[in-house]
């Protein structure tokens, strides 16, 4: 068990870090200190108590990253209730059934998303509040919660005559193996379960993160992925709130367009992504470098490669602010050409591996101990893993790992909870590696997603993808299996066809050489039979994971 309580983390940090800046949302300007998030929960600890919330109620809450977002969340488990953050991307039904599948009382909600949902079809919820504002949009039969707002500011100087200091912040006294927060899953399978996490098991992913030294009380982060989303919520917001770092929400689309100037502007002293966004980098900034004829001849030449390496990473760190200390990659593989050439050029990043059922993280290794086609070592005296095979250095087999950052369980869901272990409480990953003797994992696909070819060899499509949106004009690709044999879908890079003057009827057979030279780089039994152009771009994950059950019978 962790030493330290999930809980107490945070009440020393918002003592401690009273005075600094804590939360901004960097599209509206508006910056909250540590001071000023902590009276916020405060109001909403009250409303709370006077609504008769209890510990182990649950709380919903749904809408675009923010401040209030967090204030939220935060203000949900240090009052010792339990925290259902729902990815804004899920659809109504989707939104309605996670509600009532986790008896949530209250909900928080942007007012767009609120405006998409049919209240009579969560009817067991006692009160609706808008994320903007936090005035209450709906309330139940009987229920008197927005008269209750009306008296809020009464009720907070009678409890705070002196007004509101550090010392009063006195969080609910919870241990660490309680329950505090209900994920809902969002994976390439279609199916959505509510990962029990406990106090321990975001304690240990907060307290190893101390032991990084990436990021201080005072620096900077940006965050732009959905805080819904186990990874981001770890280490854009836990981590940084307990540590006194200070948090920019982006609050837009991260294109790299507009990622870039908020990296310019916030100088980030971290940068936690996935890789669709180093890989769009690479492709936009990188490629156009490497293709020019004078930069391919000098490449060839020996000490000057190394000169004009040095001067794309320095270019590259400088567009991302020039601050920062390192770029952790999670939440998906990485496309392995972009990966190498980062290694190469000696870019500060490292690509760890986890899962939402470990809140997140399962391994990690800092940059300068990073090694292409690996995730990290497994987190040391934290986790432990093992890979399902008689040779687990060289022979695929499931990884599974066991330790502190391990979810209790899955919500009102005993039968998917035992399918998750194995029979001595191992849990099931459901991807495919091997790991060397220092317990550094190498992932090589998903469990589900492996293809057994006729003559049964094991192919991993992710693999054959990763070769294939290397070649030109292709934004992204999904291999398939039909009939026996492997298709290749394709969405093609139209802005870099049309840039190049080719037409969308010669992109077929341009398709077919890709096909060609692909096959070069594959094993016999992996060769594509064909490839099809897909017309839109491939249905993601918030982690910009390929739903790939979508497409299996394309």
């Amino acid at each position: 068990m962790i030493s330290e309580n999930f809980i107490k983390l945070y009440e020393n940090s918002f003592k401690d870090n009273w005075e600094l800046q804590a939360l901004t949302d960097y599209s509206k300007g508006t910056t909250y200190t540590f001071e000023q998030v902590a009276k916020e929960i405060a109001q909403l600890h009250i409303i709370f108590g006077e609504c008769q919330i209890r510990k182990g109620d649950r709380i919903a809450l749904v809408g675009k990253d923010s401040s209030t977002w967090c204030m939220v969340y935060m203000a949900a488990v240090t009052y010792g209730a339990i925290i259902v953050p729902i990815l804004q991307d899920f659809n109504p039904n989707d939104i309605h059934h996670i509600i009532n599948h986790s008896g949530s009382v209250f909900l928080f909600v942007s007012d767009k998303i609120w405006d998409t949902l049919e209240e009579e079809k969560i009817g067991d919820v006692r009160a609706v509040f808008s994320l903007t504002d936090f005035r209450c949009i709906h309330q139940r039969d009987g229920e008197a919660i927005q008269k209750l707002l009306k008296a809020l500011p009464l009720k907070f100087e009678e409890k705070y005559p002196k007004g509101f200091t550090k010392d009063n912040i006195r969080y609910a006294d919870i241990d660490n193996d309680q329950v505090v927060l209900i994920n809902y899953t969002s994976g390439t399978t279609g199916f959505s379960k509510g990962v029990m996490l406990t106090g321990n098991n975001l304690a240990g992913n907060v307290t190893y993160a101390r032991t990084l030294d990436v990021i201080f009380r005072g620096e900077r982060m940006v965050s732009f992925l959905p805080l819904a989303h186990a990874y981001s919520c770890a280490f854009n917001f836990l981590v940084p709130m307990a540590f006194g770092a200070h948090v920019y929400f982006l609050g837009k689309a991260p294109t790299p367009k507009i990622l870039l100037q908020a990296f310019e502007e916030v100088k980030p002293h971290l940068i936690i992504t996935v890789p669709l966004i180093l890989e769009k980098v690479y492709k936009k900034m990188i490629l156009p470098q490497l293709n020019k004829r004078s930069v391919r001849l000098a490449l060839n030449i020996p000490l000057l490669d190394n000169r004009i390496y040095a001067q794309i990473c320095k270019k590259l760190v400088d567009s991302m602010g020039g601050n920062f200390r390192e770029i952790i990659v999670g939440g998906a593989a990485m496309n392995q050409e972009v990966t190498d050439f980062l290694y190469k050029i000696k870019f500060p990043f490292t690509i760890g591996y986890g899962m939402t059922e470990c809140g997140p993280l399962i391994s990690y290794d800092n940059h300068e101990e990073f090694i292409p086609g690996s995730c990290g070592q497994v987190l040391k005296g934290i986790m432990d893993v093992r890979i399902d095979s008689d040779d687990p250095y060289n022979i695929v087999g499931e990884i599974q790992v066991k330790g502190e950052n391990v979810m209790k369980g899955y919500y009102k869901n005993q039968e998917a909870t035992d399918r998750a272990f194995t029979d001595d409480d191992w849990l099931h990953t459901g991807d495919l590696g091997t790991i060397d003797h220092g317990k550094r994992i190498f992932i090589r696909g998903r469990n589900k997603t492996m293809i057994l070819s006729s003559n049964g060899q094991n192919i991993y499509p992710e693999e054959i993808e990763s070769k294939l949106n290397n070649l030109p004009f292709v934004m992204e690709s999904l291999v398939i299996e039909k009939n026996d044999r492997l298709i290749g879908l394709v969405y093609p890079d139209y802005d870099a066809v049309d840039g190049t003057g080719i037409s969308h009827e010669e992109l077929p057979s341009v398709m077919e050489q890709n096909r060609l030279e692909l096959n070069k780089l594959l094993a016999p039994f992996e060769k594509v039979a064909q490839i099809q152009l897909y017309p839109t771009e491939f249905e993601k994950t918030p982690k910009k994971s390929i739903r790939r059950y979508l497409y299996n019978n394309y």
